[in-house]
């Protein structure tokens, strides 16, 4: 009588549980929802207030115009093509340096990080090549690459490795020493070791690396394009700035901001199933 009496309260205190508390899939799809609307909220209200202002002769809105004329030079741009042209010149400069970037920033990052000579080789030199600003490496990359696709791509290529490479290499030092005397412990094969403990405990700080490699390609872009491109939002950056077209500028800015936003978020659902098992606080709110 008494495991029957205990197990019907405890079915009584889930089911109680259950009724306090919505299934976890419909919280997250009710935040899910919520949250998309939320980060709409602040950028919406500056844009109509911005407009408000210029329209009530507030302000002029020649340096800084408003959002219409944005968006009207968005428009005009789109149905010529013209605004296409250069999302693709710029997305494909991207996707390519990322690739180049991230690669070589997950292979060293991995050998200096597990590997202690590798470390006290690599990392010296790393770390005073991270310290050189990027437009530096412009005019060396027009001397070695010319001025087309190769240069521009090795630049991006530059600004994503090291963030991959600090990030990587950073993961792999802070793994919890128990969990590699545990895999010792079980007798566990380099192999099993790396696939059963350092890749789970590191891999939520390696799709951070990622994702701010990502974002500083988007950065290093810009600088690329400087490089005499015809074609590209930092061309269009620059001609707006030789043609005295703000709205241009601003146009491409957003367009920027649009982009970069939407591959971040690529990256972040790609990856989502890879830390599918972490139960983290974030996953609960």
């Amino acid at each position: 009588m008494t495991g029957q009496a205990e197990s019907q309260a405890w079915s009584s205190l889930k089911g109680a549980a259950a009724l306090a508390a919505p299934p976890l899939a419909e919280r997250k799809r009710r935040t899910f929802d919520w949250r998309l609307l939320l980060g709409f909220l602040l950028p919406v209200l500056i844009a109509l207030l911005w407009e408000a202002a210029v329209h009530f002769g507030i302000a002029q809105g020649r340096l800084v115009p408003p959002p219409s004329r944005i968006v009207a030079t968005l428009l005009a741009l789109s149905e010529t093509g013209e605004l296409w042209t250069h999302v693709w010149a710029t997305l494909w400069r991207v996707i390519v340096g990322f690739v180049i970037g991230a690669a070589a920033g997950i292979v060293f990052g991995a050998l200096s990080g597990s590997i202690r000579t590798a470390r006290y080789l690599l990392d010296p030199t790393l770390q005073a090549l991270r310290a050189i600003p990027s437009i530096a490496w412009v005019p060396l990359f027009i001397l070695w690459l010319g001025i087309f696709e190769a240069s521009k791509v090795a630049l991006i290529a530059v600004g994503v490795f090291f963030p991959v490479y600090l990030g990587i290499a950073g993961a792999i030092l802070s793994v919890d020493r128990k969990l590699v005397e545990v895999g010792h412990v079980f007798r566990l094969s380099r192999l099993k070791l790396a696939r059963r403990i350092l890749l789970p405990a590191v891999l939520p700080e390696a799709l951070i690396a990622l994702r701010s490699g990502l974002g500083l390609g988007f950065m290093f872009v810009v600088a690329a394009e400087f490089m005499g491109a015809s074609e590209g939002l930092g061309y269009l950056l620059v001609d707006g700035q030789q043609m005295g077209k703000p709205d241009q500028i601003l146009a491409a800015i957003i367009a920027f901001a649009l982009l970069g936003k939407i591959a971040d978020s690529l990256l972040v659902y790609g990856t989502r199933p890879l830390v599918r098992w972490q139960d983290t606080v974030r996953e609960r709110l």
